[in-house]
């Protein structure tokens, strides 16, 4: 048995790295084969091993999948807001240390995940019936200062609702992967498009980092503990919302927002399965598929996933930083105009190929929102109304 669960976390690891270096191949499409092929596989594996994977693999995306966004500017959901500071990094040699704020978030995540834990155990029955009423004026209230913050207050409004009008009519229809159209074309082929325009080059990276100060990083925190948890316990609200949420509430410079998406991106995906244990109810595509494996978790299931949470996330530390610190000394000997043309092909096969052509369509024009928000000069952030609005009007 034990060997079995060794073979699950490596596999999950190996599969983690995989859907989070490579944007557009989501942990959820991973789960959906490995549910498919499930009957198979449980000749072989026992379903608390399967269980082990889909963790694994989870918590290591989780850390992952911050690499392509500051590399390439291409993000997966979990990633977008992050991608404009990231990237802003890449572009004055500092892409590794960009990538070291991001893991530093996640491995923050983990005494947070067990506070919260420990805490969920005894309050979240009460939680989750007053926490419904309180998360849109959270999102009404998070949206109108992100608004009042800008420059131009009007143009802010304007791609904010326009980017919600955009989130409503993709998310209500009957496209399969609707998030990936959506925030792939207002994220990662709009900045993309734009650095093949202006023929962007990345100078010489720096492998060395700033030293972080416990005041840099309580900003972070205290946004995250504000947020993550509302995020894992309600559907419909991702990691991007308690970004928002967070970022909203307590000021944060640039580098202290990389360290806040991080934590969320980990805690959310994380609590997720506390919630799954105390509440049985599903918050994330992970979860969902935990839950078709294990219809009940018992008291010694959920507590080996906590430690296995431990494991992983101290392996993918070190993993990420191995990976991002390997690409920072090569990307500079790479053709970058090259490297955004075949990034922006392979994410509109991807696209075509999980959201059919109506989804390419709809690409298409979120792209375009996404150029308009960038040559706007408006913070990016605003573009997140296609998720807040939507979230919004579904608790109201």
């Amino acid at each position: 048995m034990i060997i079995e669960i060794i073979i699950a976390i490596l596999l999950g690891i190996l599969a983690g790295t995989f859907t989070g270096l490579f944007p557009g191949i989501h942990i959820n499409l991973v789960g959906t084969i490995l549910l498919s092929i499930s009957a198979s596989l449980l000749i072989f594996f026992s379903p608390f091993s399967l269980v082990v994977f889909i963790v694994a693999m989870t918590i290591t995306h989780t850390f992952t999948d911050f690499i392509p966004s500051v590399f390439l500017g291409a993000p997966d959901e979990d990633t977008v807001l992050a991608v404009l500071p990231g990237h802003q990094l890449l572009q004055i040699g500092r892409g590794y240390e960009a990538v070291f704020l991001s893991a530093i978030g996640s491995i923050i995540a983990l005494p947070l995940f067990f506070i919260f834990t420990s805490i969920f155990l005894v309050t979240l029955p009460s939680i989750e019936k007053i926490l419904p009423k309180v998360i849109p004026l959270l999102l009404i209230t998070s949206s109108i200062i992100l608004i009042l913050t800008e420059k131009n207050k009007l143009q802010g409004f304007f791609i904010f609702i326009l980017s919600g009008f955009l989130g409503l009519g993709i998310l209500n229809s009957n496209l399969s992967q609707p998030l990936l159209p959506l925030l792939s074309g207002l994220f990662g082929a709009s900045a993309l498009i734009l650095s093949i325009k202006n023929k962007v080059s990345i100078p010489n990276q720096n492998l060395n980092k700033d030293s972080l100060s416990i005041k840099e990083i309580k900003n972070p925190f205290l946004a995250s503990i504000i947020a993550s948890p509302l995020c894992s316990v309600l559907p419909g609200l991702g990691s991007g919302q308690a970004a928002v949420i967070g970022s909203s509430l307590i000021k944060l410079n640039e580098k202290q927002f990389i360290i806040l998406t991080g934590i969320v991106n980990t805690l959310t995906i994380a609590l997720s399965f506390t919630v799954l244990y105390l509440l049985e109810k599903t918050r994330t595509g992970s979860a969902v598929i935990v839950k078709e494996l294990i219809p009940e978790l018992t008291k010694s299931q959920f507590l080996n996933i906590l430690f296995i949470i431990i494991i992983i996330s101290i392996i993918s530390f070190y993993l990420t930083l191995f990976l991002a610190k390997f690409l920072s000394s090569k990307i500079n000997n790479i053709n970058y105009s090259l490297l955004s043309s075949i990034t922006l092909i392979i994410i509109s096969l991807i696209v075509i190929t999980f959201s059919s052509f109506y989804g390419f369509f709809t690409f298409i024009i979120a792209s375009s929102l996404g150029i308009y928000a960038i040559l706007s000069g408006v913070k990016r952030t605003l573009l997140m109304g296609c998720l807040i609005i939507p979230t919004i009007i579904f608790y109201i």
